[in-house]
């Protein structure tokens, strides 16, 4: 096992803004809403579902788990956001705005943090033990999961632009 390291950590949370932001910046309204069938997000829901994640659940968790690791966390329901706060309705730029903003103050918060207590263990009542070192890890992998899930959209749009054409040359889309 290899040591922690917040560094790496800290610098994916930087990258992935910048990876979305490339992947998806000029999709078309339809495309953005597109949803492959009523249970898999659409890519707006998707990035409406990052910036909520980092101002609501994220920042203020790991924040808590290293300030006041005993004071219990605020409730969140992400999936019932995505329809209470009509994430599909909402406009692409001003969404992907909206994670970038979310991002770059967690980021000035996380580089104002002078030796965070990665130790500091919150004790979850579901999940059990969970550390603010695994809140920073599950942040960073938080973002890959849905930047996969934002590619396989992606890729999902270009068969339906594709029309009566094939994308099969390309390869097959492992899961």
């Amino acid at each position: 096992m290899t040591a922690f390291d917040p560094d790496q950590l800290i610098n994916q949370l930087r990258t992935t803004p910048r990876a979305i932001r490339a992947l998806i910046d000029r999709t078309p309204p339809e495309r953005a809403r597109w949803k492959p069938d009523a249970d898999h997000w659409s890519i707006l829901e998707i990035v409406n579902h990052l910036a909520d994640e980092e101002s609501r659940d994220f920042r203020p968790r790991f924040r808590s788990t290293l300030e006041s690791p005993t004071k219990e966390w605020e409730p969140i329901d992400p999936p019932a956001w995505v329809i209470d706060e009509a994430y599909n309705t909402r406009d692409l730029a001003e969404s992907l705005a909206r994670f970038e903003a979310a991002r770059t103050e967690s980021l000035a918060w996380l580089d104002s943090s002078a030796n965070p207590a990665w130790d500091n263990t919150y004790a979850h009542p579901s999940i059990g033990s969970i550390s603010a070192g695994d809140l920073l890890a599950a942040w960073a992998a938080h973002d890959l999961l849905h930047l996969r899930q934002l590619t396989k959209r992606c890729f999902q749009s270009i068969e339906l632009a594709a029309g009566e054409f094939n994308v099969g040359y390309a390869g097959q889309w492992t899961k």
